[in-house]
Order: C-alpha cells, then sequence, then structure tokens
C-alpha cells in the first residue's frame, strides 16, 4: 500500500470520527413509535413532563386496560432495564464510529558524546480500513436492540392487560360469592327451623349446613383468589406500598362479532417483533461474516509517522508499517465460527417464523372458541338457568316443588352466573394472546390457570 494512500485514509480519520456521535432520543422515538403501532395507544417512554405527577392523575379514577397499560409503561422499573440495554446498543454503535487512539513511541538512546532519539505516531490502520462495515454491523444490532425494546415493551402491554381482566374478574367473583355466602346461610337457617318443626329430614338439613360451609370456604378462596391478581397487577403497574386505585365492577361487554380469521399468519409473519429481531440478527451476522473473511488474514496493521533524530547528524524523516504476518494463524478458526454463527442465525429466523404462523393459528382457535363459550353463557346458559329458576318458584309458591328443590335450583343459578364470569374473562384474555401472537410473540400461556 502506498503512503499516499496511507496518509489520505489517515487525514479522514477526523471526519469519520465526528460523525460518530448519540441521537437525540436515544432510540426511544422508533421504540415509541413501534410500540404505539402494536398496542392501539401513545408509549409514554421518555420522561417528559412529571411522568409520576400522570401516575396519580390515573390512579385517581377507576383503571381502565388502557390506563393500567400507560401506568405499566411509565412506571414499570423492569422495562426501565430493558430501555437501559438500548442505551448500551447505541454506546456500542457509536463506539463503532470511533477511531482507535493513536500510539506515541519515544526513544532516546546515548553512547558517548552522541544521543539518538526515535519518535513515532502510528494509527491502526487496519480498524480505519473496516470501520465502515463495523460501523453497519453495529448500525443493525442497534436497529435489533430497538426491536428487542419494543418487543419487551408490547410484552409488558399485553401482560398488564391480562392482568387487568383477570383481577377485575377476581373482584367480581369475589363480591359474587358474597352473595352466594349469605344464600347459603339463609338456607341453612331455614333448614334448621323446618328441621325443629318437623318438615325436613335431618338429612337435608346437613345438606344445607354443608353446603353454607362449602360457600365461606369458596369466598375465603375467592377473596385470596382477588387479592393475588390484584398484587400481580400491582407488580407490573410497578406502585410501592399500599397502592390505592379502584378498579370497575365487572368485565367490558362482549365485542358484537368475533375478528376475522383472514390475514392472521400474514400479519404475524409481518409485524412481529421477534421475526423481524431474528431478520435483523440474521442480516447483521451475514455482514460480520464477510468482514471476518475479508480480514481472515490480517488482523494487525498499524501505519504511522516515524522520526530520528542524532546528534551531529540532520533529522531523519520517514514512515513505519506493522504488519502481523499469517505464519501460524490464518484465520481459518475464525471464518468457520463467523459461518456457524450465520448458518445458525439463518436457522433461528427459519424457526421463528414456523412458531410464528403455529402460535397465531393456535391463538385464533383459543379467541374464537372463548368468544363462541362465552357469549353461550351470555346469550343461553345464565337466561334458561333464570327461567328455570323462575319456573321453580312458581311452582314453589303453587306448593308444587319444595323448599329443597327451590334452593338446589338456586345454587344451579348462582354457578351458571360464575362460569359465565370466567367466560368471559378466558374472552378477553384469549382477545390479548391473539393480538401478542401478531404483534409480539411467545405469550400464550394462559393465566387463568392460576
Amino acid at each position: 500500500m502506498k503512503l499516499p494512500y496511507l496518509l489520505l485514509v489517515a487525514a479522514s480519520a477526523p471526519l469519520l470520527a465526528g460523525c460518530a456521535s448519540f441521537s437525540r432520543d436515544g432510540g426511544l422515538d422508533d421504540v415509541a413509535r413501534m410500540t404505539q403501532e402494536r398496542i392501539g395507544q401513545p408509549a409514554p417512554l421518555k420522561r417528559d413532563g412529571d411522568p409520576q405527577a400522570e401516575v396519580a392523575r390515573l390512579l385517581s379514577r377507576p383503571l381502565d386496560p388502557d390506563a393500567a397499560v400507560r401506568i405499566a409503561l411509565i412506571n414499570n422499573r423492569g422495562l426501565q432495564a430493558a430501555l437501559a440495554d438500548l442505551a448500551i446498543a447505541e454506546a456500542d454503535f457509536v463506539q463503532t464510529g470511533r477511531l482507535p487512539n493513536p500510539s506515541l513511541s519515544f526513544g532516546r538512546v546515548r553512547g558517548g558524546e552522541e544521543t539518538e532519539i526515535d519518535r513515532g505516531l502510528t494509527f491502526d490502520l487496519a480498524a480505519l480500513l473496516t470501520m465502515p462495515a463495523r460501523r453497519g454491523i453495529e448500525s443493525r444490532r442497534f436497529e435489533q436492540a430497538k426491536l428487542q425494546a419494543a418487543l419487551q415493551t408490547v410484552r409488558l402491554a399485553a401482560d398488564t392487560r391480562k392482568a387487568w381482566y383477570s383481577a377485575v374478574a377476581a373482584a367480581q367473583a369475589s363480591a359474587f360469592s358474597e352473595q352466594v355466602r349469605a344464600s347459603a346461610e339463609a338456607a341453612a337457617e331455614l333448614a334448621a327451623r323446618m328441621r325443629a318443626a318437623g318438615n325436613w329430614s335431618q338429612l337435608d338439613a346437613a345438606r344445607e349446613r354443608a353446603y353454607y360451609q362449602d360457600a365461606v370456604t369458596q369466598q375465603a378462596q375467592a377473596r385470596l383468589a382477588a387479592t393475588s391478581a390484584r398484587e400481580e397487577l400491582v407488580r407490573l403497574l410497578g406502585l410501592g406500598a399500599s397502592p390505592d386505585f379502584t378498579l370497575p365492577d365487572r368485565l367490558p361487554d362482549l365485542p358484537a362479532q368475533p375478528r376475522a380469521p383472514e390475514h392472521v399468519e400474514a400479519t404475524a409473519l409481518s409485524q412481529r417483533l421477534d421475526v423481524l429481531i431474528a431478520r435483523q440478527d440474521a442480516q447483521a451476522t451475514a455482514k460480520a461474516l464477510g468482514l471476518t473473511r475479508a480480514t481472515g488474514f490480517i488482523d494487525v496493521f498499524d501505519a504511522g509517522y516515524a522520526n530520528k533524530s542524532t546528534t551531529g547528524t540532520p533529522r531523519q524523516n520517514g514512515y513505519q508499517v506493522t504488519l502481523e504476518l499469517p505464519l501460524f494463524d490464518w484465520g481459518g478458526a475464525r471464518v468457520a465460527r463467523a459461518e456457524a454463527s450465520y448458518m445458525g442465525a439463518v436457522h433461528r429466523t427459519a424457526d421463528v417464523a414456523v412458531r410464528a404462523r403455529s402460535e397465531a393459528r393456535q391463538a385464533y382457535a383459543g379467541y374464537r372458541t372463548t368468544y363462541d363459550i362465552a357469549r353461550r353463557y351470555r346469550d343461553e346458559v345464565v337466561p334458561l338457568r333464570k327461567q328455570i329458576a323462575d319456573e321453580v318458584l312458581l311452582r314453589y309458591n303453587g306448593m308444587l316443588a319444595s323448599t329443597f328443590e327451590l334452593l338446589a335450583e338456586s345454587r344451579e343459578q348462582l354457578a351458571s352466573v360464575n362460569a359465565a364470569i370466567a367466560a368471559q374473562r378466558d374472552f378477553w384474555i384469549a382477545d390479548t394472546n391473539l393480538q401478542s401472537a401478531m404483534n409480539a410473540g411467545g405469550t400464550l400461556e394462559p393465566r387463568t390457570a392460576q
């Protein structure tokens, strides 16, 4: 390589290094945009204004799912940690745009009346020549980090929505369990009086007392489930000690019509963030493979200015070059490692695509099934149970049905209402899972099993 070319490259170093600077927003604007497109509401990721004042304002009124997601995006410390990783990726990207510091050498040798001084200034020319390629790789890594941050944000939003649905349903079931307990208590008292009057057998009276004890136990379990669900929501919201907020009394109504199944798989392949991350990883690994092949033989290539002066003789100027000789390491291991990494990235991308399509189909099947079940409870089961209970009451008033039949039917009606609440909750969780399967990925585990 001729010296003028080296000097030209070295002269361009300050210009290239001057291009390497941190972005104004640290990549948060892109993350917020990608998140907003997938969760359907603004994503407040930047610390503008007074975020805690906004959290307090949202908590001062009954909390709906959108408000819960907004609070989580502002307040969740786990998300803030994920966003810190984004800043690390940007720092790595900026670092690749800055030249390694030059090396300054100085030597002084004295013998007799003569003093010899050597001075040198060298640059890592290999790093300079590969800077554009390395910046391209780190640029893709930075874009990948943005996708990772958006994925964490979308998953947090989905988890928060599911926790909100679970908390509201659990509170609704807990409140309903109080009605069941009161009804069972009244039935037990009635059975005791009828038993004392000799109108009921000991067996029937014992059954009513046992049912009352079961109702008391179920009420305690329902209260515990409501507390646990609320605390899970509190953790996702990032709230501290004694969080005070109000949840609605009931879940949202079912939509009039379910979503159509068309384009679910295509949407998942084009929008899922884990698919986009896998593609970015494969592209960045391909670029890294190309760079490794190009620099496999040479890792060290320094060039610079040299100066030597000796007492009594004119100063000598020149240049010096340091080149690593590939005698023992021809770079084959590094190239093989890069090729294996690239093939691994390609296979991971294919695997993520297969899982994305399958999870989208599975999520839609769950969504549609829970919708049909919840609607059947709303339109058929609960009205039928009410109609049957009314008919039994009419027969009881006409002395055509016994008290035991009336109480038994009342229990069946209460059980159908509880099942309807659970079905409605399962539908809204399945709806959130479907959104995740199309936009984020990997969150199909049902929380209803808790």
